[in-house]
């Protein structure tokens, strides 16, 4: 389940949606879009309750959307309610800012 680039920029305006980067530091460090915090996927599992707040959506990203994908399962496994799966960190900057 993607959620599109303005739908996630539109959630995390009104919402407060987390914004969690699941690449590895070195990925993070080297592209990094502004707000997101970086859960490598390796970590989420241990760290994902004590950093994310279970009352606000969780937009998950990752290269290309299947580290994502895994990361959103896991949060979701974890009950959190709402997680979305925004796909590759390039989406963010492929649409326009609200």
């Amino acid at each position: 389940m993607f959620i599109a680039c303005e739908d996630a920029k539109r959630m995390i305006k009104e919402k407060n949606a987390q914004l969690v980067d699941v690449r590895t530091p070195e990925e993070f460090a080297a592209h990094k879009v502004p707000g997101a915090v970086n859960i490598p996927l390796q970590d989420i599992d241990r760290v994902g309750e004590s950093v994310l707040n279970k009352d606000l959506p969780v937009i998950v990203f990752c290269r290309s959307g299947q580290r994502s994908h895994m990361a959103m399962q896991i949060l979701l496994s974890q009950s959190f309610d709402e997680v979305y799966n925004l796909g590759s960190f390039m989406a963010w900057n492929q649409c326009p800012d609200l």
